[in-house]
């Protein structure tokens, strides 16, 4: 597995446990429909962002053993809503060796490196 630079994926969070396998890694496979392939640094911006338009990643849901995201927090976002964000002007920093390279289908390697996380 490759990350958006080309060169091995890197983990994106374990605390909170993140990635569609909750392995930490924001690989993919056939049944993430969604593509959580960008590991995206939580801004409150995003937060409040993403919970208007229906994915309310901020509040805790202790059935699903979900812990409720704050800013600052690694997490594998769907790169469509992390395109999405992007085209509204609140896209969260971004990890680019813990981003999949499954993200360049859906938004371009300069939009990411836009929004990289500072080393």
């Amino acid at each position: 597995m490759n990350n958006v630079l080309g060169t091995p994926l890197q983990p994106c969070c374990t605390d909170p446990l993140t990635g569609f396998y909750r392995d930490g890694i924001c690989r993919t496979g056939p049944l993430d429909t969604g593509r959580h392939v960008v590991c995206a640094v939580m801004t409150e911006e995003f937060l409040t962002f993403t919970k208007s338009r229906g994915n309310d990643l901020s509040t805790p849901v202790p059935a699903y053993d979900f812990p409720g995201l704050k800013p600052g927090d690694g997490w594998c976002l769907c790169a469509l809503r992390w395109k999405e964000a992007y085209e509204a002007g609140v896209a969260p920093p971004v990890r680019l060796e813990a981003t999949h390279e499954a993200a360049l289908q859906y938004v371009s390697l300069e939009a990411l490196r836009e929004n990289q996380v500072a080393a």
